[in-house]
């Protein structure tokens, strides 16, 4: 039989051991470190035989045994299954993304399908705005067998140290009709310069990141907002770099949502910053402000510990993404967003950690300017004589 190594296949030490984890088609499986150095036998396509003798220091023994757990484990792929197959599609389909991306996104599927998942597939939904009393939560949020349970994480972030500044508590203007507001929605890339009113930010900020109201988990509050997020965890938290806006000096802010204002964290923000920021993007030098949506991980990781919940996050990031490019239309700006961002040093410029705060998306509103200089042009007959519209 011949045999070759899975190319959707990850290996990592985990909890001392060593890990080798085929994807989607296989199982995770501890081994000895030197399935590593069996695996690079089986490169391309091999028998046994031929892979032992490349590897003249073990015993034939020893490699045909090492072969069939990673035959089990779907490390060593047999030429000409359906295994291999997929294997390679994948692998063809994923391409420059491998491996980061297939692994997370296949390490992370079919979790509910095992019989000891914790969490049902609609406690995880990240389009429910309410939380329930749950079993799963008293089990992730508690410790040993007998223990109390661990405390919840905060619900809001505080910097008793930073300046503190109240915003404005006038309603937002959102009076726009939903359709006009919905088909405006555009991603804008130039803008005036003209700075944006300290009330207009202010809301846009309440409207997306602010409370609506407070509802019982059965273990203590938690809030919602105008967007859906898993579970009510609110693990997304907004930082904003303000360049433009009146009455407030540039530099970066964090949005307190309880008390509807705004901690002063570094001052000093510059066009030419923002830019470096989201990797060197010149647009981003020209809006009036940057918001930085940052996740705390805790507050997810306390009711759901499956790494399946980290989509979730993204989700969430994406779901406030939208509410703020739809607020920020109804209120005459025109918004952009970027994943496109240098992390580490918007992490450093926000105060965050990096380690269980971590910074997930960046969004920008400003005034948009009446005549984009890079608009693209409707599309025309050339235009779609050059696209494939339907497969054949």
């Amino acid at each position: 039989m011949r045999l070759r190594r899975s190319r959707c296949l990850t290996c990592y030490w985990h909890d001392g051991t060593f890990v080798v984890h085929p994807h989607p088609h296989g199982t995770p499986t501890a081994l000895h470190p030197a399935a590593a150095e069996i695996l690079a036998a089986f490169e391309d396509w091999s028998t046994p035989a031929e892979a032992a003798g490349q590897l003249g220091h073990l015993t034939r023994d020893t490699v045909e045994e090492a072969v069939e757990t990673l035959v089990r484990s779907g490390a060593l792929l047999a030429h000409g299954g359906a295994a291999a197959q997929r294997d390679e599609e994948i692998a063809r389909r994923w391409g420059s993304w491998m491996p980061e991306a297939s692994f997370f996104h296949y390490a992370t599927q079919d979790v509910y399908d095992a019989a000891d998942t914790p969490d049902s597939p609609d406690a995880l939904d990240s389009t429910s705005t309410t939380s329930t009393t749950s079993t799963t939560e008293a089990s992730a949020s508690t410790g040993t067998p007998g223990s109390a349970p661990a405390p919840l994480p905060s619900l809001f972030t505080d910097h008793p140290g930073a300046p503190h500044l109240l915003l404005p508590r006038r309603p937002a203007a959102l009076g726009a009709p939903f359709e006009q507001v919905l088909y405006g929605r555009r991603t804008h890339r130039d803008f005036t310069g003209e700075p944006v009113p300290v009330e207009t930010l202010a809301a846009l900020l309440s409207a997306v990141f602010g409370p609506v109201d407070f509802i019982d988990c059965g273990r203590g509050a938690l809030y919602r907002r105008t967007s859906p997020q898993g579970g009510s965890r609110q693990e997304i938290e907004a930082y904003v770099g303000v360049l433009g806006v009146e009455g407030l000096d540039p530099g970066w802010y964090h949005y307190d949502g309880l008390r509807h204002g705004l901690a002063l964290l570094s001052e000093g923000f510059t066009p030419t910053e923002a830019a470096r920021l989201c990797a060197d993007q010149e647009w981003a030098a020209r809006p009036a402000f940057l918001v930085v949506l940052a996740a705390r991980l805790e507050r997810m990781s306390a009711k759901y510990p499956t790494p399946r919940a980290y989509r979730v996050c993204l989700l969430d990031a994406g779901h406030l993404g939208q509410t703020f490019a739809l607020t920020a239309t109804a209120l005459g700006l025109g918004p952009a967003q970027t994943g496109a961002f240098r992390d580490s040093e918007i992490a450093g410029r926000c105060g965050l950690d990096n380690t269980g705060h971590v910074p997930l998306y960046v969004l920008a509103a400003g005034h948009p300017a009446p005549a984009p200089r890079d608009a693209p042009p409707p599309a025309g007959t050339p235009a779609f004589g050059a696209t494939t519209l339907l497969a054949r």
